[in-house]
């Protein structure tokens, strides 16, 4: 059995008549000019969107930090035998402990 394939006959049509789907064409794209914004600008609009920080709370209150002042002056005379000496002196130097311990953080929240 022999088996034979269709094979599509010529166009008995002239190669000028016969219809040929042209090519699509693209579109002309409009290009916008890209305008380079100054450095300030950019920076000027991004502080601009930022959220301001919420304003800093004290980290002690004056009643608080007295009371540090004052735990602080009491050892500060113990240390040294509750001697004979200016209690000023030790609550000046409890003042400035405590006040080199609060801007160190060790007094945090």
């Amino acid at each position: 059995m022999v088996t034979t394939k269709k094979v599509a006959a010529p166009s008995s049509e002239p190669a000028a008549k016969r219809v040929t789907k042209k090519p699509a064409q693209a579109k002309p794209v409009k290009l916008q000019p890209v305008v380079a914004k100054p450095v300030a600008a950019k920076v000027a609009a991004k502080v601009a969107t930022k959220k301001k920080a919420p304003a800093l709370k004290p980290a002690m209150s004056a009643a608080q930090r007295n009371n540090y002042v004052e735990v602080a002056a009491f050892y500060i005379a113990e240390r040294r035998g509750f001697a004979a000496a200016n209690p000023a002196d030790d609550w000046a130097a409890a003042e400035a402990e405590i006040d080199r311990l609060i801007a160190s953080g060790h007094f945090t929240g």
